[in-house]
């Protein structure tokens, strides 16, 4: 295959065999995960790796806690919140791997004006959506399947509590892992005449 055969074929994959990701596929996927572009080359991602079970079930939980007060001020009826819920905390403890993706915004530069801190708080966010990118891309050469969710976004606290993270890490994704339990189709891709411009 060649290589836009490959970048292709990568699908978002929500359904997992139970087999473990050895450690040293771990390590691999990681270090591919770094040498994503990043601005001023200051790295500013950060990755919680959540293999345990026990990890797993923490995490679960605590987001899961978030997940139902927002949506039970939302107003919605008590059963569909529990399913909700339940549906949520199956999807992170059925994946053999999860990997949270971080921004840490030590090392990126700091300025008095709103204008500029916006945008390098937002170059800082591009970086690191990078790294989360490449890892997909990683766990794919390794013949696994990864799914993107922006679950710790609605709960950062819920997060950072579960696994005990660094005051300045700032949870931007969940990333889950693993051998595919099946393959989806491709979906629906918009034409590029519809999304680009040519100047």
């Amino acid at each position: 295959m060649d290589l836009h055969g490959f970048l292709r074929s990568r699908r978002s994959i929500r359904r997992f065999a139970a087999d473990s990701v050895p450690p040293e596929v771990i390590d691999r996927m990681l270090t591919t995960a770094t040498f994503a572009p990043s601005a001023h080359n200051r790295q500013p991602w950060r990755f919680a790796v959540v293999s345990t079970a026990s990890g797993k079930s923490r995490l679960a939980d605590s987001m899961a806690t978030e997940y139902r007060s927002d949506l039970t001020a939302d107003g919605m009826a008590a059963g569909r919140i529990e399913a909700l819920v339940e549906k949520s905390r199956a999807f992170i403890n059925a994946a053999p791997l999860a990997i949270v993706l971080c921004m840490d915004l030590s090392d990126m530069d700091h300025y008095p004006d709103p204008r500029r801190a916006l945008a390098e708080r937002t170059m800082a966010l591009q970086s690191t959506a990078n790294a989360g990118m490449t890892l997909l891309l990683a766990a794919h050469a390794e013949g696994l399947g990864g799914v993107w969710s922006c679950g710790p976004l609605f709960a950062p606290r819920a997060v950072i509590s579960a696994l005990a993270l660094p005051a300045s890490w700032e949870p931007q994704a969940l990333i889950l892992l693993g051998r595919a339990a099946e393959l989806p189709e491709a979906g629906a891709r918009k034409p590029v005449q519809a999304i680009a411009v040519y100047a």
